[in-house]
């Protein structure tokens, strides 16, 4: 069987779609055999392909806001994996950055979720991971969040943290009053663990 390790050295390095990528291959994605908290999100954006960081914008100060972690608690792969629909930026379209490469996900996601023993809670951010994990289970984006106590404690549905989804965080408060609490319940219960 192959190895998390050679599985992560291979997507890293992985080519696939290099010729529709606009700033080139450049896979962004963490994982560990002890990662209990898996976060899907959609596909790096420029400042993270840029600095070879995930997360590393606004979303991810929002999104570790949200989850009520650290930086260096995110970015520790022995408890948070970073799992995107898109392992490299897509680049830019009129409204924003275009969709994930929908090369990456049928690729490499099987392989990494099989060396994950102890993952105990899986985070989809956004409508691509949406797609992919949830819709079979709820109709929409909004009814999967809103539907977070039949997914807890395994998983649980997140809005984008983008700043262009302050209009959906205004139209739904219920998410910051019921459904950000009992999130960052579940987690400090993983982080209290991985301590």
């Amino acid at each position: 069987m192959t190895s998390l390790k050679t599985i992560l050295t291979k997507a890293r390095a992985c080519r696939v779609c290099a010729d529709r990528l606009p700033l080139g291959p450049r896979p962004l994605l963490q994982a560990h055999r002890e990662t209990r908290l898996l976060i899907v999100g959609q596909a790096p954006g420029r400042a993270a392909h840029e600095s070879g960081i995930p997360w590393n914008d606004r979303s991810g100060d929002r999104l570790r806001e949200w989850l009520g972690i650290t930086s260096e608690q995110f970015y520790d792969d022995t408890l948070t994996g970073l799992m995107p629909m898109g392992f490299c930026f897509p680049g830019t379209g009129e409204s924003g950055d275009l969709s994930p490469r929908p090369e990456c996900a049928p690729l490499w996601h099987d392989k990494i979720l099989s060396h994950l023993p102890k993952l105990e809670l899986t985070i989809t951010v956004g409508q691509y991971a949406f797609d992919r994990y949830l819709s079979a289970e709820f109709a929409a984006l909004t009814d999967a969040v809103r539907g977070f106590d039949s997914l807890l404690p395994t998983r649980i549905a997140l809005p984008h943290p983008s700043p262009r989804n302050n209009i959906w965080l205004k139209k739904h408060p219920w998410f910051e009053s019921d459904v950000l609490p009992r999130l960052r319940q579940r987690v400090q219960e993983l982080v209290g663990k991985a301590g």
